[in-house]
């Protein structure tokens, strides 16, 4: 049912739901200026007269900001549930990411009680649908739903860039939290993250450093960098810079670890001898090679760098 209610009566509860978008809000603000707000906000009506927001945070917020006090209005009726339900049943038609209908699932079932496959078949759904977005958000850390649903981190590129690590690397939680914590709110775009999450994820120590501290600046340009001058190189040669990037932070791995006092056991002591035996006996050799690599490289470099 359509009517006309004033912003001060509006329930916000349900605005962590939804992911706001600071450019699309921009663009809508512009629109209503001229416009007007012409699809109404939609919700449910509750017994003491205030109205549960559940789609239309965008337009909301940008009537405060322009002091419009009426607003057009749709209810569902005066069950949450069932208004929850049924703007889960229109999005296909309308703008509702997976991760908001995630959200709104969640919400179904840890605060209005109900079970996946009931919410499977009032949405006309398998239970697979349900529960794949039950799953994606009770993967997602606190901290990293906060930047998603506030704007500061793209949902995109957790879902295709970051749980792509996750599941293939076994990055952990912690190191992923940290950096989107590095990263949220500097307005990168979706190539740049994906940049960043290689070389924070795949890279070495320092560049991983270095965008932990926030120098997101410096870390773009070494890995576009080193990204350039890779893609002039032979299969052969990427493969052999690729073992060298993997030998370096190895190296740097064994050496910060292998001081500490919580390797205790027989087992361990056992095969940590005869493996760290075989290294020694290798490394006159290895560091033979490196150093020719080393030097024959740096006199290349040299001769096609201008004077």
């Amino acid at each position: 049912m359509s009517s006309q209610v004033e912003v001060s009566s509006v329930d916000l509860r349900y605005e962590c739901c939804r992911v706001k978008s600071t450019h699309a809000e921009k663009q809508l603000l512009d629109s209503i200026l001229t416009r007007g707000i012409r699809d109404p906000l939609q919700g449910v009506d509750i017994e003491d007269g205030s109205r549960i927001l559940l789609n239309g945070f965008k337009r909301f917020r940008c009537a405060r900001k322009l002091g419009i006090g009426i607003v057009p209005w749709y209810s569902f009726g005066n069950d949450a549930s069932v208004g929850i339900l049924e703007l889960l049943r229109i999005s296909n038609a309308k703008s509702l990411t997976l991760l908001e209908q995630a959200r709104l699932i969640d919400e179904l079932q840890s605060v209005q009680g109900m079970c996946g496959s009931d919410i499977a078949l009032l949405l006309e759904k398998s239970r697979a649908w349900v529960s794949v977005r039950a799953g994606i958000l009770k993967e997602m850390s606190s901290c990293i739903r906060d930047k998603i649903f506030s704007g500061q981190f793209p949902a995109y590129s957790y879902m295709y860039t970051l749980r792509r690590f996750m599941r293939i690397n076994s990055v952990s939680q912690k190191d992923v939290d940290e950096f989107v914590v590095s990263i949220a709110g500097k307005n990168l775009s979706l190539r740049d993250i994906d940049i960043l999450a290689n070389g924070y994820f795949k890279g070495s120590d320092e560049i991983r450093g270095q965008i932990r501290n926030g120098n997101i600046s410096w870390g773009l340009e070494q890995l576009k960098a080193s990204s350039t001058a890779g893609s002039d190189c032979t299969p052969a040669e990427q493969r052999m810079l690729r073992d060298l990037e993997i030998a370096q932070k190895n190296m740097q791995r064994v050496a910060c670890k292998s001081s500490g006092s919580r390797f205790k056991s027989a087992s361990f002591q056992a095969q940590a001898n005869l493996l760290s035996g075989g290294i020694l006996r290798q490394l006159p050799m290895f560091e033979k090679a490196v150093r020719n690599l080393h030097d024959r490289s740096g006199q290349a470099t040299g001769n096609i760098l201008p004077a």
